[in-house]
C-alpha cells in the first residue's frame, strides 16, 4: 500500500472510533484520488475527547455504553462557559438515542459532529441560548423528537424536513419568523408546537393531507394573519391552538375537521364581533357550529340551502321538508351521541371530607416541584385481563404523552393502603428508603446502583439494542443532590418519582379505589393534561370491560352450582358501579403554610373530555 500524507484530505468522512481505553476518538478515512480504485490512502489519526475528566457524565455514558445522556444544570453551565461550547466527546456516543443538554445559557451553537450520533431518537435543547441549528441535523433520520425551545433561533434549517420519522417538533419562545417550506414531508409529525415566536404564516405545503397523522398545533402568540381553508385537509386534527395572532376571520372548512375537539382563538380580532366573543367564552361545539352556520351575515360560511351534495333545493315546499327531516335525523343522532358518552362524575372536597390530605414542601422547588392527584372510584380492574389493559395503557402514555417520564410520570396506589395525609418532599439519596414494586426495601442510592447493573447487564446480552423497564428512566436523575418521593403518614416512602412506587401501595385485581399522581418538572399545566388523558383513558377501558363481559377470577371458588347470596349482591354493586361510571374525588394540595396550591379536577380541568366524557359535578 502506497501512502502520500500530501494527498490526504483534511475531513473526516467517517465517523470516528470510540476507545474507552484511552479516552481517545479516533477516525478513519479511505481515501482514492486517482478514481481507479486501485490505490487507496488510509488514513488515521487520533482527537482527544476534550478531557474526559472534567465531563464525568460523557466517561460513564461511554464505559457504560448507555443510550441516554442528560447534561443540564449549573454545573454543566460552568463547564460550556469555560470551555467555549458543549465538548466533543459527546459526539462519540454513537449509541445514544437519547440526548437532553439543557438550561446552559453559554450554550450558542452545537457543532456539526452531531450527525455522528445516528441512533439518536430523541434530541431535547431547550432553554439554552442557541442561534442556529446545524443542516446536518438532517441527516440523523432515526430522530422522532426535535425540542429546540426556549433558544435565540431566527431561522430553522430547511434540512428538518429531510427527518422522516419526525413526530415531535417544538420550536416554542423563540425568533423564528417563518417554517421551513417542505414540512409535509415530516408524515409522521403528529405534534407541532410552534408558540410564542413571530411566525406570520404556516408554510405552503402545511395543509396537506401528507400529514395526516398530525392532531396538535399550538401556535398562540404569533402574527399569524390566515387560516386558510384547506385547514379541512389535516383529518386527524385535535388540538389547536392560534390565540394571541393577528387572525381577522375563521374558515367554514373548519367545520368539517371532524376530530376536532379543543380549539383556541382568543385574543384575535375577527371581524365578526359576535365570533370574537364566542371565542373568549364558549365551548369548542358551539364555536364550530356558528363558524358551520356561516357565522353573522353567513360570512364565510357555506351558502344557505346547499345541502350535503353540493346543490341547491327548489321550490318553497322542498325547500322546508327535508329541512325538518334532517333536524329530526340530526337530534336523534346527537341524542345517540349523548348516550354513547361515558359518565364521569366529580366529587366535591366538600363532600368527601375521608379524601387524602397533601402537603408540598419547599424541598421539591428545584427538583420536581409540579404534583396533581386525584382518586378515582368504580374502575374494575377484576376481570379477565383488565388490569393488564390498564397497565399497558399507562405505560403508553408515559412514552408518549409524557415523553418517555421527561415531562410527567404517573404512579397509580390503592387507596385502601395509603395512610394519610400524605407528604411530597425531596430528600438526600441516602436518606430514602423504599420498597420497590417486586423487590425488598433498599435505600435509594443502592436501588439506583442495582439499576444501573442491571442495565449494563442488558446492554451486553445479546440481541438488546435498548434496556427495558425501569432501566430507561435512570438518567433522568443524574447529578440531583435531592430524590422527590411521596410519604405517607407512617414514613413509608410510596412513591419515587421518576422511578418507581411502592409495593406497599401496589394495585390489584380487587383494588376498588384508586389514588392517582401525576408530577412534573415542566409545570402544573402538564401533569393536569396527562392526569385528564389517563382519566379519559381509564373511562374507555372501563366501558371496553364492560362491554366485553369478561369472566372474573374468583378468589375462593365454591363447589360447582353454588352460588352465595352475598357473591350476587356483589355483582349487583358491580353493574350499579359500572352504569355509573367513574367517580373523581378532588385532592387538594398545600405548602407546609396550609395555603392552597391546587385542587384536582376543578371547573377547568377535563374540558369536555374530548367531548367522549359527560361530566356530572
Amino acid at each position: 500500500m502506497v501512502c502520500r500524507t500530501s494527498d490526504l484530505h483534511s475531513e473526516c468522512a467517517e465517523p470516528p472510533l470510540q476507545c474507552a481505553l484511552s479516552s481517545c476518538v479516533y477516525h478513519v478515512q479511505l481515501i482514492f484520488p486517482d478514481n481507479t480504485g486501485h490505490t487507496f490512502f488510509l488514513k488515521v489519526w487520533c482527537s482527544s475527547m476534550d478531557d474526559l475528566e472534567d465531563w464525568p457524565e460523557i466517561e460513564k455514558a461511554l464505559k457504560e455504553k448507555r443510550r441516554e445522556l442528560v447534561l443540564q444544570g449549573a454545573s454543566v453551565e460552568e463547564r460550556i462557559a469555560a470551555g467555549g461550547g458543549l465538548t466533543k466527546a459527546v459526539y462519540s456516543l454513537k449509541l445514544l438515542n437519547y440526548l437532553e443538554v439543557a438550561q446552559c445559557p453559554s450554550l450558542t451553537e452545537i457543532h456539526e459532529d452531531i450527525k455522528y450520533l445516528t441512533n439518536l431518537q430523541s434530541l431535547f435543547l431547550c432553554r439554552n441560548k442557541l442561534r442556529s441549528i446545524p443542516k446536518v441535523i438532517g441527516s440523523i433520520q432515526s430522530l422522532k423528537v426535535l425540542d429546540v425551545s426556549v433558544n435565540n433561533l431566527t431561522v430553522l434549517p430547511d434540512e428538518i424536513t429531510q427527518l422522516p420519522n419526525l413526530n415531535t417538533l417544538n420550536v416554542s419562545c423563540n425568533s423564528l419568523v417563518c417554517l421551513p417550506e417542505g414540512l409535509s414531508k415530516c408524515s409522521k409529525l403528529y405534534h407541532l408546537n410552534i408558540s410564542k415566536n413571530n411566525i406570520t404564516s404556516f408554510p405552503s405545503d402545511f395543509y396537506s393531507d401528507r400529514l395526516d397523522l398530525l392532531s396538535t398545533v399550538i401556535a398562540y402568540d404569533n402574527a399569524i394573519e390566515e387560516l386558510s381553508g384547506d385547514v379541512s385537509k389535516l383529518a386527524a386534527i385535535k388540538n389547536l391552538d392560534l390565540s394571541n395572532n393577528k387572525l381577522c376571520e375563521l374558515p367554514f372548512s373548519l367545520s368539517d375537521c371532524a376530530k376536532l375537539k379543543d380549539v383556541n382563538f382568543k385574543g384575535n380580532k375577527f371581524k365578526d364581533k359576535r365570533l370574537e366573543k364566542m371565542v373568549n367564552g364558549c365551548q369548542t361545539k358551539s364555536i364550530l357550529d356558528y363558524i358551520r352556520a356561516g357565522g353573522r351575515g353567513k360570512g364565510k360560511g357555506k351558502p344557505a340551502g346547499e345541502d350535503a351534495g353540493g346543490d341547491v333545493a327548489e321550490g318553497g315546499d322542498k325547500k322546508k321538508r327535508p329541512q325538518k327531516k334532517n333536524k329530526k335525523k340530526q337530534g336523534e343522532e346527537e341524542q345517540e351521541e349523548e348516550l354513547a358518552k361515558m359518565v364521569v362524575r366529580i366529587l366535591h372536597l366538600s363532600d368527601s371530607p375521608t379524601a387524602p390530605a397533601i402537603t408540598v414542601t419547599a424541598n421539591v422547588k428545584d427538583v420536581r416541584p409540579y404534583l396533581v392527584c386525584c382518586v378515582v372510584k368504580g374502575m374494575n380492574l377484576k376481570p379477565g385481563n383488565a388490569l393488564k389493559r390498564f397497565l399497558m395503557a399507562q405505560t403508553k402514555l408515559h412514552d408518549e404523552l409524557c415523553v418517555r417520564r421527561t415531562t410527567a410520570t404517573i404512579a397509580t396506589h390503592d387507596l385502601q393502603l395509603l395512610k394519610s395525609p400524605l407528604v411530597y418532599d425531596a430528600r438526600p439519596p441516602a436518606d430514602l428508603k423504599i420498597t420497590p414494586l417486586g423487590r425488598k426495601e433498599v435505600c435509594s442510592v443502592e436501588l439506583m446502583k442495582t439499576l444501573q447493573q442491571e442495565a449494563s447487564d442488558q446492554r451486553k446480552q445479546k440481541k438488546r439494542q435498548n434496556v427495558s423497564g425501569l432501566h430507561k428512566y435512570l438518567q433522568l436523575l443524574d447529578g440531583k443532590e435531592l430524590y422527590p418521593c411521596l410519604v405517607d403518614a407512617e414514613g413509608h416512602v410510596i412513591s419515587f418519582p421518576p422511578i418507581t412506587n411502592s409495593d406497599k401501595t401496589k394495585i390489584s385485581q380487587t383494588t376498588k379505589e384508586l389514588f392517582l399522581e401525576v408530577t412534573s418538572s415542566t409545570s402544573l399545566q402538564t401533569c393536569k393534561d396527562v392526569m385528564d388523558a389517563l382519566i379519559v383513558k381509564m373511562a374507555e377501558l372501563n366501558k371496553f370491560t364492560a362491554e366485553r363481559n369478561e369472566e372474573t377470577d374468583a378468589e375462593t371458588p365454591g363447589p360447582p352450582g353454588s352460588e352465595t347470596p352475598s357473591q350476587t349482591a356483589e355483582q349487583q354493586q358491580q353493574q350499579q358501579e359500572e352504569e355509573e361510571g367513574l367517580l373523581i374525588q378532588q385532592v387538594r394540595t398545600v405548602d407546609q403554610e396550609g395555603n392552597l396550591k391546587v385542587v384536582y379536577p376543578s371547573k377547568t380541568d377535563l374540558p369536555n373530555a374530548d367531548e367522549t366524557l359527560k361530566i356530572i359535578w
